[in-house]
Formats: structure tokens, sequence, C-alpha cells
């Protein structure tokens, strides 16, 4: 079976029931099992101490600010950072501010230790935010507590669609590649590698149809994690440091910008040269699983959303943004952000700009909802 059919035949088992997997020995479950519980016990219990980044980021900017909430699990909470602008979330939210030349408004209602499962709740807390895009960032704890990968892909397509429905743009990171984990032992590393790629493949099946996008985030935590596991890992070896985040964060934020009709002109027309362009959705979606930073989304073909093989879907590598938030400092609402106030009320310094036009577009399909998203 080839890759793309058992990523689809996961995807197919999330909408209709069933498992989307097959069977595994009881010797080599016992052994895996028993490699987890060890993988574990050096990773420790970890602890939500991520800190709290929600509020106004851009705030000096005089317009009505967009709704930007973050979903998932610790990789999107930023857990084992120190400071809110190093969290994925303040990442994002500070791009898209100085690109849209408009607040941007950060909700996060990611929880450390969150599986798929998690996110019927999180969509609820995270609608009152009236968003206008949604990161979300899962996967990973479902690999590592064995959840059926069609069960997993239920859950978050159920999401998406809930947010879709809302009116809210969704860009969804795929699986990390937990192949990368150093206290993980060999045989379970490389059967976590799989099984995470087979996983993030089957999301963005499933992300897709119900009408998101998706970011491979795989690779990326795969040969420069491991070039530089020190730099790249947090002091548990588990969880991204400050500088894994960001890597994460610029990875996303392109496509968050095209989300919301800020990708530069013409970034948006795919590159054969590259490996880019139109595919059915199972062969990007395998495409995309073996190349960080890669993005899948809908597409049309002569008008047409499917083929003969199922959903049309375009392929990008976009160009990472690089973003600095070097200056943000506080947590309150608006007080001491990006571009927000001071604690007197102040105009605090503006964020560096970051690399595309110098004056953005106003935000495709936003501008309408704009006044309610405060």
């Amino acid at each position: 079976m080839s890759r793309a059919s058992a990523a689809r035949r996961i995807a197919v088992a999330a909408a209709y029931g069933g498992t989307g997997v097959g069977a595994m020995s009881a010797t080599t479950y016992a052994l895996l099992r028993a490699q987890a519980k060890l993988a574990r016990r050096r990773i420790g219990q970890p602890v939500d101490n991520s800190p709290d980044a929600d509020g106004v980021y851009g705030g000096h900017f005089a317009a009505a600010p967009l709704s930007l909430v973050v979903l998932g699990d610790s990789s999107a909470a930023g857990l084992g950072v120190h400071r809110a602008e190093e969290t994925p979330g303040a990442v994002i939210a500070a791009g898209v501010a100085t690109v849209a030349r408009r607040p941007v408004r950060l909700t996060r209602v990611a929880k450390v230790g969150a599986r798929s499962d998690g996110l019927e709740r999180q969509v609820t807390a995270a609608l009152q935010a009236t968003p206008h895009v949604a990161v979300v960032m899962i996967g990973g704890n479902d690999v590592t507590h064995r959840v059926r990968p069609s069960a997993s892909v239920r859950h978050l397509v159920e999401a998406v669609g809930r947010l879709r429905q809302a009116g809210c743009e969704v860009v969804v990171g795929t699986c990390p590649d937990l192949g990368t984990i150093q206290p993980i032992a060999q045989p379970l590393r490389l059967l976590a590698r799989q099984w995470s790629r087979q996983l993030a493949a089957a999301q963005t099946i499933g992300v897709v149809e119900a009408g998101g996008r998706t970011v491979s985030l795989g690779d990326l935590l795969g040969p420069e994690f491991a070039a530089r596991p020190l730099e790249m890992f947090g002091p548990d070896r588990f969880h991204p440091s400050a500088a894994g985040y960001r890597a994460a964060a610029e990875a996303l934020l392109p496509s968050v910008l095209a989300a919301l009709g800020l990708a530069p002109a013409g970034e948006d027309t795919p590159d054969a040269r590259r490996g880019e362009g139109v595919r059915t959705v199972a062969e990007a979606a395998v495409a995309a699983a073996d190349t960080a930073g890669t993005e899948v989304t809908g597409a049309a073909v002569a008008g047409r959303e499917r083929g003969p093989r199922g959903r049309w879907a375009l392929l990008l590598r976009r160009r990472p943004e690089p973003v600095d938030t070097s200056e943000a400092t506080g947590t309150d609402d608006g007080g001491g952000m990006p571009g927000g106030t001071t604690g007197d009320g102040e105009p605090a310094a503006a964020p560096p700009a970051l690399p595309g036009p110098a004056e953005a577009a106003p935000v495709a399909g936003v501008a309408s909802r704009s006044g309610s998203a405060d």
C-alpha cells in the first residue's frame, strides 16, 4: 500500500468509522510499551508553565484588531519558554500585525498535554474571541498515547469544520516528527517517525477537505533539530526551545498571512522546479509530510474541486517570514506588547518591519467583521 493510500485510508476511516491501521503483534506491542514508559520517565511529567502571551499586538495601528486564536497542545502553548514573546502565538501575532498594519488580539486556548479529542472544548472557548484566523498545532500527544489515527483526525476535522462555519480561516501545523526525540529508543523512535508522518498526511487530507490549510512541521523538527539539539530542544529534550518554537512559528506565519489575504503578490503561484503545483490531496499530503514548511490548501482544476481520484490540492513551499519580537515585554491586554501601549498609556515602540509589502492590502473577507473583533 502506498503512503498516499495509507493516509487516505486513515482519513476515510475518520469520516466513516473504523481504525484505518493494521494490527500489531503482542510481542512488538509489549516491547514498544516498555520503551514508551522508559521515555516518559526520562522526559518527565510536563508542567504547564508556559507564559501568558494573550493581548494586543501592534496596538499603535489605528484600526480595529484582527482576532487570532491558537489551539492545540504544548507546542502551541509554548511550553518551556520563559517569556511571552517567545511563544509561537506571540511570534505569529507580531508578524501579522506588522504586515497587516493593523492590531492583532491574540487569544491562546491551547493546553499542555492536549490531544485531538480536547479540541472540541478549545474551539468552544476560541469562538468566544470571534476569531478571524486560527492556528492549530496538534498530534504529538496522540502518537505518544497511541490514539487511533482515524479518531485523532476525526476530532481535528470536526474542530476545523466548526471554525470554518464561524467564518474563521484555519491553519494547522501538522504532527511533528517524533522520530527526532532523543529520549525515545530504537525501534520505537523509527516507528514514532513513521506514525508521525502517517498522521501528518492524514491530518492534511482531512483539514483540506474541511476547508482549512496545513503546514508540515515534521522535517522542521528533523535535520535542523538533529544537528543542533542543544539549541533547538529545551531542557527535557522533548519540547522545543525558544529557537525551536520560533522556527515553527516562522514556518506557519506565511500561511497565516495567505489565509488572511496578505501574501505578497505572486507567492501563490507554484514553481514546478521545486515540485510545487496542483495534485490530488493525498499525493500533496504525503509530499508535504516529507518537507518542512510545505503548505497544502484546496484547489480547483477547470473549475472543479474534485477529480477522478479525489479533492484537488495546491502544494506550496513558502519562504519562512523572520520576525523580531525582542522588544515585546509584558503580558497585559495591550500593555507592553509589540506596538501596544506601555503601563503609562503611551504608545510603545513599533516592532521592526518584516520583509514584504510596505503597505498591505486590506484583509480579504475580514474587513466587514473588524468592528466586532474587539
